[in-house]
Order: structure tokens, then sequence, then C-alpha cells
């Protein structure tokens, strides 16, 4: 079987890379991001891990890659392993030490239906697929700050989708990386560690974030109007159910 390009990438700026896996389920399609600072490079989220990530990132040698996983499930820290400078949310910490399938949601991924429209390798099965554990280098929480030199992204703690969910805001120049926290296609808040209540609670926060783009973890980026939008959207379906 010929080598395939597992990976799609979009120059979306001078510095901004998105990279998505096309032939992966569009459920656990996500985004990748690589943005390329001053003294840092910074690479949000790492995709189901199904083939090797870590050769597609373009970093200079040398210059430090930070890897942040905007939280713990299988189609944002697959290929978190890869790479030696690994940050996460401090509320899941300790699960990236295992990479447990009732954690990470891997087991979802066995029977999918569809799973992959191309193989990856000969032999390959979606059954076989793991998680390879990657504990976290650094720990972050709400108010933490992640300095590339030339930006400065505040963490944000965004649960509702997850417990963990964090995203990264540079308040000066206004880029967001969302995560799963927000994200311009179907919210998904019925996991089994979603919490309708706290998703309500961001997205109220999320209201007044004076954003200028916003990079979610699925879907095409957003500004402060859909991103609005979407937040109020959410709120009139979930009305009802608390706050």
């Amino acid at each position: 079987m010929p080598d395939i390009d597992w990976f799609s990438k979009t120059k979306v700026d001078a510095v901004t890379t998105m990279l998505t896996e096309p032939f992966v389920h569009d459920f656990v399609r996500a985004n990748i991001w690589h943005l390329r600072g001053r003294d840092v490079d910074l690479l949000v989220d790492t995709g189901m891990g199904i083939r090797p990530l870590a050769p597609e990132i373009d970093t200079p040698a040398g210059k430090p890659l930070l890897v942040v996983a905007t939280h713990i499930h299988l189609d944002h820290v697959g290929s978190l392993h890869e790479f030696p400078l690994r940050a996460g949310p401090r509320h899941s910490a300790a699960y990236f030490n295992s990479m447990d399938d009732a954690v990470t949601y891997a087991h979802m991924f066995h029977d999918l239906d569809g799973a992959v429209s191309k193989l990856p390798a000969p032999g390959w099965k979606a059954a076989d697929y793991k998680i390879p554990p990657a504990p976290l280098t650094r720990t972050l929480d709400e108010g933490d700050t992640v300095d590339l030199g030339d930006q400065q992204f505040r963490v944000l703690h965004l649960p509702g989708h997850s417990p963990d969910s964090i995203a990264l805001f540079d308040e000066a120049d206004g880029l967001f990386f969302a995560g799963d926290a927000i994200y311009d296609t179907m919210l998904i808040d019925d996991l089994p560690d979603s919490d309708r209540s706290a998703y309500r609670r961001t997205m109220q926060r999320l209201l007044d974030l004076p954003i200028r783009i916003g990079h979610g973890g699925h879907g095409p980026s957003f500004d402060a109007k859909r991103m609005r939008e979407i937040a109020n959207g959410y709120l009139r379906r979930t009305d009802g159910i608390g706050a």
C-alpha cells in the first residue's frame, strides 16, 4: 500500500497552520493548531494518533515546541506522547499517565461504523486503537500563562463539554484557542462526563470574552459575533436545565 498524506494542512495566516485528519470519521476529526511564536512554538491538541503527527510539525531544530492538550478526549490527545513538552489541564492531569480508555473514550472508536475512510496502514483495525500514556510535564489551570515570547495566552477553565476543558486567550491580540469549550458545529454535551449546567456557565462567560478570532477543536474558525451567536443558541436550547 503506498504511503498516504494522512494529515491535511491549511495555512491560516503567516504564523498559524491548521492540521486535521480527513480520513477519520467526522465525529472524531479534530482541528490541530500550530502557532509559530518568537521564542516558543505552540501546538494545540494532537488529533487521534493514528499516524505520527510530530514529523508534520515544522518547528525549527532547537526551538521549543509546547504542546497543549485542551482536554483528555481521544481526538485531542492521540499523538501527545510524541512530544517532550506536554501541557494539559490540572483537573485531569493524573489520567495522562495511563490514558485509560474510560477517560479518553478511546473505546468508542473501536466499534465506530466508518471509523476511517482510508486505511492508514495495511492490516490496521479500529478495534486495536489505543492511546499511549503521555504524562504531563506542565499542568494548566485558570489564570496560568503560556508565554511564546511575543504572545502570552491566559488559560481559561471552561468546563461543560468535559470537566477538564481549558482554552487559551491572548488578551492583547484577541486570539482564542477554544478546544471543545465552544466551536462552530454541533456542540457535544451528552457524554458521560459532560455537564450541561457547567456548559451554560461557560457560555455565559464567553458572551463577554472580547475575542478577535476563535480557533475551535472542530469546525471553522469564528469571530466574536459568531461566538456570541453560538453561545446564545446553546443557552436558548438548554434553558430550564439550571445554571
